[in-house]
């Protein structure tokens, strides 16, 4: 285990807030994704048969997973001795911008604020260009409402996978296995698909992914329910210990209502602490889809919901860095 400070975490988690990833500088997750591609490419010359693609996507996993976290290790043992060396001041500094870009906090937020905005200017348009950008159904028939469900769904799943995820494997493990979680990811999201392509390529990929985010998502559930008690503080103290206790009820009753075994956990809280309903039909490639419900259908405005969504994103993403500081704290004890 390569571990990481208190400090580094708290400071790269203020250094995504305050500047998320630019798409001018270089990012990982952008060579992980292009070595991903060749490799694909590669091993699909040698194999033919459902048995082949598995074990290809195997051996893909493999090649892309662990090479990505030996290189981080290697990258974190140099810029730690430079720094114990006392050589300069720009190693502790490259090791916190390469842990923040682990973290995907304003970019999502900024993603699904970019929906509500447009939403909330009377541009549908725009909403459903902009939410196609962060799900995978079809969006250009989608209603207001529509949009800003799947927006919000899309927030809620992706606090785990973009936020919480990442905090908790570089605690646990520090900048190499962070990394190695955003492979896992970034490897599922180009071929964990269930389609006649990737059924059996991706499977090896999208079982990883599924066991990775098993507890992540868990712990994302319950920080929405904690993020609910402390935005209930301010704004409704009357009533927080209600809403609380019934955002995690709905985590409890609905979070297995989801085709994957994670998402619906985040989901059905997020949809608990809103009083909003989550799931049924949608449309991917033009393919109906009949979803599970997540959620009861009490409030029907998902503007206002999409914005307290936001908040609680917020401050559960602030509460995620907090915990991985604390923990990055005890490991060091």
């Amino acid at each position: 285990m390569i571990p990481v400070t208190a400090t580094q975490v708290l400071l790269a988690g203020a250094l995504d807030l305050l500047i998320g990833d630019p798409a001018w500088l270089p990012h990982p997750v952008r060579f992980i994704g292009r070595a991903i591609s060749a490799c694909e490419n590669a091993l699909r010359r040698f194999c033919s048969t459902p048995r082949g693609e598995r074990l290809a996507g195997v051996v893909l996993v493999l090649v892309i997973v662990l090479p990505v976290y030996l290189l981080a290790a290697l990258a974190t043992d140099f810029l730690n001795r430079t720094a114990a060396a006392g050589m300069t001041v720009i190693g502790p500094l490259v090791l916190v911008f390469l842990i923040a870009q682990t973290i995907a906090a304003r970019e999502l937020i900024s993603s699904v604020k970019g929906v509500v905005d447009a939403i909330g200017t009377g541009d549908l348009e725009a909403g459903r260009r902009n939410v196609s950008m962060i799900v995978g159904r079809d969006t250009k028939t989608l209603n207001e409402q529509g949009v800003l469900k799947a927006a919000i769904e899309s927030l809620a799943e992706n606090l785990s996978d973009g936020v919480v995820a990442p905090l908790f494997y570089l605690a646990l493990g520090g900048l190499p296995l962070a990394l190695a979680y955003k492979a896992v990811n970034t490897l599922d999201s180009m071929v964990g698909y269930k389609n006649a392509r990737y059924l059996n390529f991706g499977r090896a990929a999208a079982r990883l992914d599924d066991a990775a985010n098993y507890i992540p998502a868990r712990i994302t559930g319950f920080l929405i329910v904690a993020a609910v008690f402390a935005y209930g503080l301010v704004k409704k103290p009357g009533s927080v210990f209600g809403e609380m206790c019934h955002a995690y009820a709905i985590m409890r009753r609905d979070g297995r209502n989801h085709t994957s075994p994670n998402s619906g956990v985040p989901e059905a809280a997020m949809a608990g602490a809103l009083r909003v309903r989550f799931g049924g039909p949608s449309t991917y490639g033009g393919i109906l889809v009949e979803k599970p419900w997540i959620g009861d259908a009490g409030n029907s405005d998902y503007q206002e919901s999409a914005r307290t969504a936001l908040l609680l994103a917020s401050l559960a993403s602030i509460m995620a860095t907090a915990l991985a500081a604390a923990a990055a704290a005890l490991w060091s004890l």
